[in-house]
């Protein structure tokens, strides 16, 4: 599953189709290849427009159950800005530590193969989040080995929808690999 996720991804054609969805660029980089304890990777998320200022910057911890199913922790990166553009530079990369991440407890996104497809997300209301007037969010992914289907939203208390696409996720193709 490591090969599949890795890689350069943009949701261009999307965006160009369908002016409710932004033009956003996807890095997913594999990082500390010699550890055992699952596959890593650095993410950096940003407005097309504004590639040099990603929004997102997580590490991805993707571990696997058994043959058909996986598991990706999400981490938050402490001072994640020294970082920005590190999916291009190894020595930035270099400088993250396990240390300066912190896991989003119940945000793990648990993927089922099937076929070549893996699909699954986030459970229920487990994985809190204050963005706006959110109190939970949910993620839905899609991943084969060039296109990744990411449907990211947050809801209140009430189980309203407060942020995310409402048609549907947004459709990266992947543009290169790593």
């Amino acid at each position: 599953m490591a090969v599949t996720m890795e890689g350069s991804y943009t949701n261009a054609e999307q965006a160009k189709a369908d002016t409710n969805y932004m033009e956003i660029e996807l890095e997913m980089v594999r990082i500390w290849g010699k550890r055992k304890d699952g596959a890593w990777f650095y993410v950096e998320q940003a407005a097309a427009d504004t590639k040099d200022r990603p929004y997102r910057q997580r590490v991805y911890r993707v571990q696997e159950v058994n043959d058909s199913t996986f598991t990706s922790d999400i981490l938050t990166i402490k001072s994640g800005e020294a970082l920005q553009g590190a999916y291009k530079d190894p020595l930035k990369l270099d400088a993250l530590r396990a240390d300066s991440l912190g896991l989003l407890e119940g945000c793990t996104i648990r993927l089922q193969r099937r076929g070549n497809v893996y699909v699954g997300g986030t459970h229920g209301r487990d994985c809190p989040n204050q963005r706006g007037k959110a109190a939970y969010a949910t993620s839905e992914v899609s991943l084969s080995s060039n296109r990744m289907v990411s449907w990211d939203r947050g809801y209140n208390d009430a189980g309203e929808q407060v942020w995310g696409a409402e048609k549907g996720g947004y459709i990266f193709l992947k543009r290169k690999r790593y």
